[in-house]
C-alpha cells in the first residue's frame, strides 16, 4: 500500500482528511479519528502505536511483525515448521560454570536458612555472592564483564533458578530484561555502556526500570515525571510507583518527559535519601522478599550524559523494546515455579489418605498432576520457541505476548485449581508454600501488561497490515464522502466505495479459491512425528489459516467501531493464541521423552476441545489420569532433584 502521504495532494480531499492521513498520524490514530473518537484519545493511543512502529523499524524487514511466525501462519499461504521450532543447544562451558555456581549459592543459603535477612528480604550477602558467581551479568556482553549468553540459555537458567527460588529467578529478569541492562545494551552509546554495564554485570549495582506512576500505568502517555536541562545536568522531578530494586545505591532507568517527549535517563540513585530523593515504602502482597517501592524525585540532578538516545523513536521505544524479554522470563519463571508445586503435590498425595486409600490413587488428583505437567511442558515450549526467535533476530512481539499470557495464567491455575485443592486446608497454614506465596503466584498476570490488554495488543498487531491495506481506504472514503453509516444496499455508497471494496473482494476471492484448490495448508519442513502430533499440528495450522477469514469478517462487520468491541477482540485473540500454543507445543515435544510427549498431548487435547466447543473426551480423561499416575511414581524427571517442603503439622494417618 502506498504511504499515507501519497494522497495528500488529492484535489478531492478536504483539509480534515489531509490531517487524518498526515505522515505523523499512526494507524491507530487514523482509525480512531475516522471512527469519531476525540482528538485527545486518538492522539494518546496514536502515541503508543507510533512507539510500537518505531520499535518495529529497529528490526530488518524479514524479522518484523508481518514476517513473524504467527502473522505468517494466519495471512500467508506457506508456512515452515522451523518458524515454530526452538533451538536445542547446550550452554558454553563458561556459562555453565556461572549457572552451576549461582544455583549452588542459593541451595547452600536455603539449606543453612540464611537466604533471608532480619527484614525478611533476600539477604545482601546472597546478592553479593550471586554477583561473584556471575549471576547478574548473564545477559551483559563479555567485554563489559558479563557472560554474553544467548537469551535461550538465559531463559533455561531462569527456569532452573525458579526451581531453587522463584524470587531470585524473577530478580534476574527485573535486572537483565526490564531493568537498566537492556536499555544500555540496546540503545546506549559506547561511553554509557562502558560506564554502567561493568557494575551492573558484577552486581555492585542492581537495576530496575521506573515507568509506572500513580496516574500512568497502561496509559504511558500520561507520564508526569519531567527532566529539565540545566547546564550539564537534567533536573528530575516526579514520582514513580511499583519499582522493583528501588533501593538507594541502585541504578534505575527512569522514563520521564523531556521537552514534552518521553525519554529515558539512567539514574544512579544516591546511597542515602536526601531532600532531592526519597524512597516511598508501601505494603505489597507479592514480591515480599524484595524491595518494591516508590521513588520521589524533587530536583535531583542527573548528568545529561545519562540520557539514552535511540537512533529512532523516543523513551517509549526504549521501554517497549525490553518488555518482550521480560515476558519470556515470566513464562520461564512460571515453568520452574509450577515444577516446585508438582514436587510438593506428589508426597502429600501419597501421604494423605481418605476412605482408607492415599489420594494419589484417585482420578481427580491424578488428573491434576497430569494437567499440571501439560501446563509445564507448554510453558517450556513457548520459552524455548520465543527465546530462539529473539536470538535469531525477530522482534517476536506477538509470540512473546502468547508466552507471557499462557505462563502467567498457567501458574495462576496451577496454584489455585491444582496445588491448593490437592493440599486442602493445609494450604492456608502459616509456612505453607501456597499461603506464603499466593500473591507471587497471581501477580504475574499483571506484570509486563495485564493479559486481556495484551490480547488486544496482539490483535492489533495481527490485523494491522490487513486493515491498513483493505479497510483504512474504506474509512477514508466514507469520511471524504460524508457517509456516516455504510449500506451495501445503497447504490451511492457502492459507487463511492467501488475502488477499495474491489481490492478487498479481489483479496477475498483469491484466498478462498486458493484454499479450495490447495486444501489444507501444508506446513513445510515438518519433522517426522507420531500420528497424534501430526493431528495436532494439522488442526492448529488449519485453525490459523481459517482465522484470516474470521478476522476479516469481524473487520468487515464492525468497521470503524471495531476498537470498541473489546470483548470480541479479546475472545478471538485468545483463540488464535491457543492454536499457536498447540502448534509450538507439538513441535517442541515431538522428539522428547514419553512423559513430555504425553504431557504435550494432554495440553493439546484440552486446547483443541476448547476451540471446538467440545466436552473433554474419554480419551483425554484416560490419558491425563494415566499421565498423573506415572508422575506420582516419579516419571517427571526434571523434578527428581527437588526437595519438597516439610509437611506442616504431620499427623498419624493410620
Amino acid at each position: 500500500m502506498p504511504s499515507s502521504t501519497t494522497h495528500t495532494n488529492d484535489p478531492q480531499m478536504t483539509p480534515s482528511e489531509v490531517s487524518l492521513v498526515s505522515e505523523e498520524a499512526s494507524f491507530a490514530e487514523t482509525a480512531l479519528k475516522l471512527s469519531g473518537k476525540s482528538d485527545e484519545e486518538a492522539r494518546r493511543t496514536g502515541a503508543v502505536d507510533k512507539a510500537d512502529e518505531q520499535v518495529e523499524s529497529l528490526f530488518a524487514p524479514r524479522y518484523q511483525t508481518i514476517n513473524s511466525p504467527i502473522h505468517r501462519a494466519v495471512w500467508d499461504q506457506q508456512l515452515s515448521a522451523e518458524l515454530f521450532s526452538g533451538q536445542d543447544s547446550s550452554p558454553e562451558d563458561h556459562l555453565q560454570v556461572v549457572m552451576e555456581q549461582s544455583l549452588e549459592v542459593v541451595r547452600r543459603h536455603r539449606k543453612e536458612e540464611t537466604l533471608l535477612d532480619d527484614k525478611n528480604k533476600i539477604h545482601p550477602s546472597v546478592l553479593r555472592e550471586l554477583g561473584e558467581a556471575g549471576y547478574w551479568g548473564v545477559l551483559v556482553d563479555r567485554h563489559h564483564g558479563g557472560s554474553g549468553a544467548p537469551f535461550v540459555h538465559f531463559a533455561q537458567f531462569v527456569t532452573q533458578m525458579a526451581m531453587c527460588d522463584p524470587t531470585i529467578a524473577g530478580l534476574a529478569s527485573v535486572h537483565g530484561c526490564i531493568g537498566a541492562v537492556d536499555p544500555l545494551r540496546s540503545f546506549g552509546n559506547s561511553e554509557q555502556q562502558q560506564r554502567f554495564l561493568p557494575s551492573l554485570a558484577s552486581g555492585e549495582r542492581l537495576s530496575g526500570f521506573a515507568l509506572t506512576e500513580p496516574c500512568a500505568g497502561s496509559d504511558l502517555t500520561a507520564l508526569r515525571t519531567t527532566a529539565k536541562l540545566d547546564g550539564d545536568d537534567y533536573i528530575l522531578d516526579g514520582e514513580k510507583l511499583f519499582i522493583t530494586n528501588a533501593v538507594p545505591g541502585n541504578t534505575v532507568a527512569v522514563v520521564c518527559q523531556i521537552e514534552d517527549k518521553p525519554s529515558v535517563l539512567i539514574v544512579d540513585l544516591p546511597d542515602e535519601e536526601n531532600d532531592h530523593f526519597q524512597v516511598k515504602p508501601y505494603g505489597l502482597y507479592p514480591l515480599h522478599h524484595l524491595y518494591n517501592q516508590g521513588l520521589i524525585f524533587r530536583g535531583l540532578r542527573v548528568p545529561a550524559s545519562n540520557l539514552i538516545e535511540p537512533s529512532q523513536g523516543d523513551g517509549l521505544t526504549v521501554a517497549y523494546h525490553g518488555l518482550n524479554r521480560g515476558r519470556i522470563a515470566l513464562c520461564a519463571v512460571a515453568a520452574g515455579t509450577m515444577r516446585v508445586m508438582m514436587a510438593n503435590m506428589i508426597p502429600w498425595a501419597k501421604f494423605r489418605r481418605t476412605y482408607g486409600a492415599p489420594i494419589a490413587q484417585y482420578e481427580l488428583v491424578r488428573r491434576r498432576l497430569g494437567h499440571l505437567a501439560g501446563l509445564i511442558v507448554g510453558s517450556d515450549a513457548l520459552v524455548n520457541w520465543c527465546s530462539s526467535l529473539l536470538d535469531n533476530g525477530y522482534r517476536g512481539e506477538m509470540e512473546c505476548i502468547v508466552a507471557k499470557i499462557f505462563g502467567s495464567e498457567a501458574q495462576k491455575e496451577a496454584a489455585i485449581d491444582l496445588f491448593m485443592k490437592t493440599h486442602g486446608g493445609r494450604s492456608f497454614l502459616h509456612g505453607h508454600l501456597f499461603g506464603d506465596y499466593l500473591f507471587d503466584f497471581l501477580a504475574p498476570c499483571i506484570y509486563e501488561g495485564e493479559g486481556e490488554m495484551l490480547g488486544m495488543a496482539f490483535f492489533k498487531s495481527l490485523i494491522k497490515q490487513h486493515a491498513k491495506k483493505y479497510f483504512e481506504p474504506v474509512g477514508k472514503t466514507l469520511h471524504r464522502s460524508g457517509i456516516k453509516q455504510m449500506s451495501l444496499l445503497n447504490p451511492r455508497h457502492m459507487w463511492q466505495l467501488k475502488g477499495p471494496l474491489g481490492q478487498y473482494a479481489k483479496w477475498y476471492m483469491s484466498n478462498k479459491l486458493n484454499q479450495k484448490l490447495t486444501g489444507r495448508k501444508r506446513i513445510q519442513q515438518q519433522p517426522a512425528m507420531s500420528p497424534v502430533f501430526k493431528q495436532h499440528v494439522d488442526f492448529a495450522t488449519d485453525f490459523l489459516e481459517q482465522s484470516k477469514f474470521d478476522l476479516s469478517a469481524i473487520m468487515e462487520k464492525h468497521q470503524l467501531k471495531l476498537a470498541d468491541r473489546q470483548c470480541l477482540i479479546s475472545e478471538i485473540s485468545q483463540r488464535i493464541q491457543q492454536a499457536t500454543i498447540i502448534l509450538s507445543t507439538s513441535l517442541y515435544a515431538t522428539h522428547r521423552d514419553e512423559i513430555i510427549q504425553s504431557a504435550a498431548d494432554v495440553l493439546c487435547q484440552q486446547l483443541t476441545q476448547q476451540l471446538k466447543g467440545q466436552r473433554p473426551s474419554h480419551r483425554y480423561y484416560r490419558k491425563v489420569c494415566e499421565l498423573g499416575a506415572e508422575i506420582a511414581d516419579g516419571g517427571f524427571q526434571s523434578i527428581a532433584h527437588l526437595d519438597p517442603q516439610e509437611m506442616l503439622m504431620p499427623y498419624n494417618n493410620r
